[in-house]
């Protein structure tokens, strides 16, 4: 039987000089070359400052690490995040229209669909039957138990 070697530590990356990893060794690369080309381009008041910022910039780029990950992947996850809303609202009027109406039906589909089934009828608890009702947007009214006058859940095993 031969034997193989299993490769450890894959998740590291490849390290060319010394502690720096191709990654930041490339990001560093960059930023030189920005810097490069701010001096030759700008007077030397504004290469100092552009020169500090790429450096702040490309550095934390190479260099920072949150919560074990490399700072790009947090400012990507971060645009990400910001980009998406806050705030999410179900709109119960046009899910029914969205899902049933296309260009061939005259709204038979639509009444048709508001009989509720029997199987949607709620086979637990209370929020089960809440769920219900608000989901069929009050067509289902809940079942009342005619003795007590309260509200009754039915149960039915499958």
């Amino acid at each position: 039987m031969q034997m193989f070697t299993v490769p450890q530590f894959i998740d590291a990356e490849d390290k060319i000089i010394g502690p720096i990893t191709v990654r930041q060794f490339v990001i560093c690369l960059a930023g030189l070359i920005v810097i490069g080309i701010s001096y030759r381009l700008f007077d030397f008041g504004l290469f100092v400052v552009i020169g500090v910022l790429c450096f702040a910039i490309f550095g934390s780029l190479a260099f920072v690490k949150i919560n074990g990950r490399p700072f790009h992947f947090f400012v990507l996850n971060f645009i990400q995040t910001t980009k998406k809303p806050g705030l999410r609202i179900w709109n119960h009027k046009n899910s029914l229209k969205d899902l049933i109406v296309s260009e061939e039906n005259d709204g038979r589909e639509i009444q048709e669909s508001r009989k509720i089934p029997a199987k949607l009828r709620p086979a637990g608890s209370r929020l089960n039957e809440l769920s219900l009702i608000v989901d069929t947007k009050g067509m289902y009214k809940g079942e009342e138990d005619n003795e007590t006058g309260k509200e009754r859940i039915e149960i039915k095993s499958n």
